[in-house]
């Protein structure tokens, strides 16, 4: 069994980190204090071919993969995680289309997404319909040679910047899973509108928006891999293979909550000497410590599955795993850390308060602990996830 990463793989890791530390490190109190997209971050990522790292060579990218992608968030997200999901955003959305879509289709996102000439958005929630993905209520019908698209869609990321989304629609009414096609839609179809931006806790650098969708209008083309009633399996395949990816933003997070509350206990004085010697503050950084290392092995082969291939339903359960651990782990060490700092930890001069905010969502998004625990269950009952 082999743990080390090759020579490509540390090669990105060491240009994202010299972006995190030169380029992320110095802004990430103001992108959150803004809560404006940092453009500038995302060329400093579409410069150094970070945004093509998913996307096949024959479509513009690198074809790296998963885990390289994932070794990037990770150094990004361990001072502002906003930025490790702008990087995620190169593959949530590209992915249904990689997965499925027609060669055409493939051309032209995977080389706008690789170049960093277009940003795309992933429509999948709804008002109605987040968990329950199968039963969406957005409709599109046929209507000579294009779709005509109705319905609203909720807390998309990236909604605000996206220069195209792919939504998730219901066609010809049919019910269930297999009633549901996906569309590549640009933001500028009649039709689509973005009708708000939220209001949130963290990760505030990268919007998430209301898109409403009203006769919305979009060439037969778009319909991704061009056969209905696909677009549910390509939507699953999808977050099964970028769940590692938000493990990668819980890690990174932790680690950077780790590191900074331990530079701070070596300087902090209780007691006649640092709080770095106390043991009650040591063993919560050897707490720290554990769940971090176990994070890294599950996101790293978790990505690793995913560039093998396996991330189909059978496989789910492993990338179940990769994102809930990491994420929880993210949420308790960064509040951990704050908790080292005490006071000083709750306040905005320091960088914890927003590790704890921007850690908190990432239990929710891309289906919640509770629905990975359900498919990890599953696997469990259906013997696909077995321990003899």
């Amino acid at each position: 069994m082999e743990f080390e990463l090759s020579e490509e793989h540390r090669l990105i890791q060491e240009t994202a980190r010299r972006i995190a530390k030169e380029k992320i490190a110095p802004r990430a109190a103001e992108i959150d204090e803004t809560q404006e997209y940092p453009h500038d971050i995302f060329a400093a990522f579409r410069e150094t071919g970070l945004t093509g790292l998913t996307i096949p060579a024959q479509y513009g990218g690198s074809g790296a993969g998963m885990l390289p992608l994932a070794l990037a968030v990770e150094e990004a997200a361990k001072y502002c995680c906003a930025s490790g999901l702008m990087l995620l955003l190169s593959a949530l959305p590209s992915q249904p289309v990689m997965i499925g879509g027609d060669e055409r289709q493939k051309q032209w996102i995977g080389r706008g997404i690789a170049s960093g000439e277009m940003k795309g958005a992933f429509c999948l929630t709804e008002p109605n319909h987040g968990s329950d993905a199968a039963n969406l209520e957005t409709k599109a019908v046929r209507d000579g040679d294009d779709y005509v698209l109705n319905g609203e869609k909720m807390y998309i990321s990236g909604g605000t910047v996206a220069d195209y989304v792919v939504a998730f629609a219901r066609t010809n009414g049919t019910p269930g899973a297999k009633g549901i096609s996906g569309f590549i839609v640009p933001a500028d179809a009649p039709g689509f509108r973005v009708a708000g931006q939220d209001r949130k806790m963290g990760v505030r650098g990268v919007p998430t928006a209301d898109i409403v969708f009203e006769d919305c209008r979009v060439p037969r083309e778009n319909l991704i891999g061009g056969v209905e009633g696909q677009g549910f399996n390509h939507a699953m395949l999808t977050l099964n293979s970028c769940r590692p990816v938000v493990g990668a933003r819980g890690l990174g997070l932790a680690e950077g909550a780790m590191s900074y509350a331990l530079e701070f206990a070596r300087q902090r004085q209780a007691f006649g000497k640092p709080i770095a010697e106390l043991q009650a503050i040591q063993f919560m950084f050897a707490d720290m410590a554990i769940q971090i290392e176990a994070a890294r092995l599950l996101v790293y082969q978790g990505a690793w599955r995913v560039d093998q291939g396996l991330f189909g339903r059978e496989h789910a359960a492993y990338l179940s795993i990769a994102k809930t651990f990491a994420t929880e782990v993210g949420v308790k060490v960064s509040s951990d850390a704050m908790q080292v700092l005490g006071a000083q930890g709750y306040m905005m001069d320091h960088p914890l308060e927003r590790h704890y905010r921007d850690a908190r969502q990432l239990m929710i998004v891309e289906g919640t602990s509770q629905v990975q625990r359900v498919v990890i269950a599953r696997s469990l009952l259906e013997r696909e996830l077995v321990y003899p």
